[in-house]
């Protein structure tokens, strides 16, 4: 791992990349946060379908079988089914010599289909604010340690970030792979897994809440650097509970994201 990073990942080869220490999660300093590795995902999910001419990604679906640690990861990407309009896909991500983590998703082709004027529900909804009239926001876990915090700029759209319901907007600071522009797919991968976190309804010292999933669903293709997680967590007092993220960019809707989350009381 270099400790200059300029990227979350140095490409080696094709399906094998280094993550830096850009990537370090929260949880423990030895392993990623899920954002970036589900974001590479996306990455080689999005060249897999734009071989099809399928370029807009209208789901992607992460199972996290296990902490990703830093240091070398790959990616396999299966083509399940590929049709004229749509395609299946199915990726596994491997590091430390384990299986990490499974991931489906879906490609989808797009034709220019303009909205009618007075269809219910549209224009669709915006973010509460856009980002050049917010705060800047600094993530609870930023300290000592390079990590995901000096990844990604956050500014505040509304509510109290890290206690309870509140919107805030994403934007890289860094590339996802050395000397590439990230699609906003990517983007929004790297953003959508913090959910859980940004709308953190227990303290962050006393409990963890650590998703073992994570759901993305796009309606349509992003604009622009920054997406917007308008995001809550519910808990049932089971040790379960989901955190749920309606996304924007600057435009407007674009999604939904949603994590499970298994909640335990530290010590």
């Amino acid at each position: 791992m270099s400790s200059t990073a300029a990227s979350a990942y140095r490409r080696i080869a094709d399906d094998t990349f280094d993550a830096s220490e850009l990537t370090r999660g929260p949880w423990d300093p030895g392993h990623q946060h899920a954002g970036p590795p589900t974001a590479l995902v996306c990455r080689a999910i999005e060249r897999a379908g734009a071989a099809h001419g399928l370029e807009h990604m209208a789901r992607l679906t992460g199972n996290l079988l296990r902490p990703v640690p830093l240091g070398q990861l790959t990616v396999e990407v299966h083509e399940d089914y590929v049709g004229r309009n749509a395609a299946h896909y199915s990726a596994r991500v491997f590091a430390g010599g384990k299986e990490v983590a499974r991931f489906t998703a879906l490609m989808q082709r797009e034709v220019e289909t303009p909205t009618p004027p007075g269809t219910p529900g549209h224009p669709l909804p915006t973010a509460p604010r856009l980002p050049d009239s917010c705060e800047p926001a600094v993530m609870p876990f930023a300290g000592s340690q390079l990590g995901y915090a000096d990844l990604v700029e956050n500014r505040i759209a509304a509510g109290r970030p890290w206690a309870g319901p509140c919107s805030i907007w994403f934007r890289l600071r860094h590339p996802l792979v050395d000397d590439e522009t990230p699609s906003p797919y990517q983007r929004v991968a790297v953003a959508a897994d913090s959910g859980n976190g940004i709308s953190a309804a227990l303290d962050f010292k006393r409990y963890s809440f650590v998703n073992c999933d994570l759901t993305i669903n796009l309606l349509r293709r992003p604009v622009g650097e920054w997406i917007c997680l308008d995001a809550r967590t519910q808990l049932g007092g089971n040790g379960c509970g989901l955190a749920e993220s309606t996304l924007y960019d600057e435009a407007g809707l674009i999604g939904r994201a949603t994590q499970s989350l298994a909640v335990r009381a530290r010590g």
